[in-house]
């Protein structure tokens, strides 16, 4: 008995110090964003716009970036009445001379980024049998290419100046693959392993390469202040209203993202069931693959529920009303 005790010590006495040296770890990596450029793609609603009110909150010069005029015009309008110091750009980050030319003209305007944050993103969503080899190249140019052009644009200078965070929005779905979102998923994992293997070749000049990996996220506020929501993401959208306490909201999601990025953190899995599927995934992946192939079978054979309009363009606003991020 005298012996399990004194190994309960020494378990409680371990855990206690491990808990200390990160917590002072976590407070030496403190970056202060005021004053500093951040750069959040697909910020014209949804998550993005609301990380960069987050961001703007802390005192950062904020840039905006999407694809749709309008809808960036609107976000800039919405930034400026809350007092945040702003610039509106039109990009498509799928396209390596729109993120050059992007660069080019925050640095006229502002200087160099200081944060950038990878959020752009797009959902396909159907069965494997309706993919088409399309699906897969557009999940990778926004899920993958599109991270990876924007942080070789900014990276030389962070290099230079050792300092800088780069914050890459992947999804659970870049840790466990769920059914009909197979092209999402795979260009998901993809960011996932880019940024983690960038994180551990930039600490090295004092880059810090936050992963986040969120699950359900309830919908935020646009920019004109209504509930978020369109046609093509009902279903997403009412999924995550039917789980309410499976979901994080789009506020909460974009407050713990700001502050991971603060503290310089390797990886945040938003909500607790994402946090369980994921550990269960890394420790039982038969019976996780077991269990989704059971909710597979369950799904509708044709994707026309759940298809997209033909015209909508490859999305470079993400979404947070979406069924994974």
């Amino acid at each position: 008995m005298a012996l399990i005790k004194g190994k309960k010590r020494y378990w409680l006495a371990g855990a206690a110090a491990a808990a200390a040296i990160r917590y002072a770890i976590r407070r030496r990596r403190i970056y202060d964003l005021y004053g500093k450029v951040v750069l959040v793609t697909g910020s014209s609603h949804g998550l993005g716009l609301l990380l960069a009110r987050e961001f703007a909150n802390r005192g950062a010069k904020i840039v905006l970036c999407d694809n749709r005029p309008d809808d960036v015009e609107r976000a800039r309008i919405d930034m400026v009445k809350r007092g945040a110091t702003v610039l509106a750009h039109v990009c498509d980050v799928t396209r390596l001379e729109d993120v050059k030319n992007l660069i080019s003209v925050v640095r006229k305007h502002f200087g160099d980024v200081d944060v950038l944050v990878n959020n752009a993103g797009a959902v396909q969503s159907g069965p494997m049998q309706d993919m088409r080899i399309e699906d897969y190249e557009d999940a990778m140019r926004v899920h993958f290419w599109a991270p990876l052009y924007a942080t070789l644009e900014v990276l030389p200078s962070m290099r230079t100046r050792k300092q800088g965070r780069i914050v890459n929005i992947s999804s659970l779905s870049g840790k466990v693959s769920v059914p009909y979102l197979l092209p999402y998923s795979a260009s998901k994992f993809a960011l996932v392993g880019l940024s983690e293997g960038l994180r551990t070749e930039l600490v090295a000049d004092n880059v810090f390469v936050t992963t986040v990996c969120p699950g359900l996220i309830r919908p935020g506020m646009s920019a004109t202040g209504e509930d978020e929501k369109t046609s093509e993401e009902d279903e997403w959208l009412a999924l995550s209203e039917s789980f309410p306490l499976a979901a994080t909201s789009a506020d909460s999601a974009a407050r713990k993202i700001v502050e991971a990025t603060i503290h310089g953190d390797a990886e945040i899995v938003l909500s607790v069931p994402a946090r369980i599927a994921t550990i269960a995934r890394a420790l039982f992946p038969e019976p996780v693959s077991d269990t989704m192939a059971l909710v597979n079978q369950a799904l509708p054979t044709t994707s026309s529920a759940c298809e997209q309009p033909d015209e909508e363009p490859l999305a470079d606003a993400s979404s947070a009303r979406s069924l994974q991020r």
